[in-house]
């Protein structure tokens, strides 16, 4: 279903006019996309690189730490980001429609609970 649904975002991503994109750019934040994918800090920095060199957003440097950098959406970015929510909710409703809403519920609800009890499972004591 997850698959499905980042499908869903991807494709009206597309359709919203951004096709400079691909499924990578679109649905995870940078660290969660390098655990997740099992790819390098490196990489998530190319895609970084690749967002920033199409208007996406900015890195510049923390105000704390001199060595870190901060991502900062452009207008063209938080206009990407408002896209993937509206295309979010759209899929919400689609899976709605299909499970109604009882089973819907009972669905949302259990995927609640797995993620917060994946969550602490995987907290570190």
């Amino acid at each position: 279903m997850w698959q499905w649904v980042r499908d869903q975002l991807y494709a009206g991503v597309v359709a919203a006019g951004y096709d400079d994109l691909n499924a990578a750019h679109v649905g995870l934040c940078p660290s969660q996309l390098a655990d997740r994918r099992g790819i390098t800090k490196q990489s998530v920095n190319d895609l970084l690189g690749y967002l920033e060199q199409h208007g996406y957003l900015l890195r510049v440097p923390d105000s704390v730490d001199g060595r870190a950098r901060v991502i900062r959406l452009t207008p063209k970015g938080w206009r990407l980001q408002k896209t993937i929510y509206a295309e979010a909710a759209s899929a919400q409703l689609r899976i709605e429609e299909i499970l109604g809403p009882r089973r819907y519920a009972q669905l949302h609800s259990s995927l609640e609970l797995l993620t917060e009890q994946l969550a602490g499972s995987l907290a570190v004591p």
